[in-house]
C-alpha cells in the first residue's frame, strides 16, 4: 500500500499499531485514514471510536474478513476487503477525496463569514471584527485565528497548528506558538483574565470555544 500511495504521490503517515494511528491522526490531522482492523494493541473499532469523538475525517477500514462489513456502524465511511487490486485502492481514495471536497466546498459555501459571540471572521475579505470594531491583527494572528474557527469547539494540538501554519513541529515554532496566541487571545478579548473565546490547554495546545 505504501508502495502504491508513493508511486502515486500521496503524502502519507504509517502507524505500527492503533495507540500510534490515534497520536498520528490527532496529530496531522490527515484527509483520509486507511485503517485495518488487525491491530496487535487494540481492535481497530477502537481507533475509529476515538477519532470519531473529535473529527469526521473519513476512514477507508480494511479487513481480510468480510463478515466485518458492518464494521462500517461504528463510523467508518467505507470498505475494502484483502485482498484488494491497486487499481481498487486508488479508485476508493479517489470517490472518498471527491466527497471530501465537495462537502468542503459547500462548507465553504455557505459559512464565508464566521459569527461566533462578537466575533465575525470574514474569510473572503481576510478581516476580523469583534462587534462593530475591525481587529487588527498580524497575518499569523489572522491565519491562526481562521484555523482555530474553522475547527470551533475542538482541541488543535501545537504539532497540528504549527503544521497548518508553518508547515513544521520543531521546538522553535512552538516557542513562536506561544508568542503570537499569547498576542492573539488579546485582542477578542475583553478580560484576559477569563478568556471567552480562545482557550489554552496547558502542555496540549489550544481551542476556540462556542460564545452564545
Amino acid at each position: 500500500m505504501t508502495t502504491t500511495l508513493k508511486a502515486h504521490d500521496y503524502r502519507y503517515l504509517t502507524a505500527p499499531n492503533g495507540a500510534t494511528a490515534i497520536l498520528e491522526a490527532s496529530s496531522h490531522n490527515p484527509d483520509i485514514v486507511l485503517l485495518d482492523l488487525g491491530l496487535p494493541d487494540i481492535d481497530g473499532v477502537e481507533v475509529i471510536k476515538k477519532i470519531r469523538t473529535w473529527s469526521n475525517m473519513p476512514i477507508i477500514v480494511i479487513s481480510a474478513r468480510s463478515e466485518d462489513t458492518d464494521k462500517i456502524d461504528a463510523g467508518a465511511d467505507d470498505y475494502l476487503t484483502k485482498p484488494f487490486s491497486v487499481e481498487e485502492l486508488l479508485a476508493r481514495l479517489r470517490v472518498t477525496q471527491r466527497r471530501l471536497n465537495m462537502i468542503q466546498n459547500e462548507a465553504a459555501a455557505e459559512a464565508s463569514v464566521f459569527t461566533n459571540g462578537q466575533l465575525r471572521i470574514d474569510y473572503a475579505a481576510g478581516c476580523a471584527y469583534l462587534g462593530d470594531d475591525e481587529l487588527h491583527l498580524t497575518p499569523i494572528e489572522y491565519k491562526l485565528l481562521c484555523l482555530l474557527s474553522r475547527n470551533i469547539g475542538k482541541v488543535l494540538t501545537h504539532t497540528f497548528i504549527t503544521q497548518n501554519i508553518w508547515g513544521s513541529s520543531w521546538d522553535n515554532d512552538i516557542a513562536s506558538l506561544r508568542v503570537f496566541m499569547a498576542t492573539l487571545r488579546k485582542k477578542p478579548e475583553k478580560d484576559a483574565d477569563s478568556p471567552q473565546y480562545i482557550q489554552t490547554h496547558i502542555g496540549v495546545g489550544y481551542r476556540m470555544m462556542k460564545v452564545e
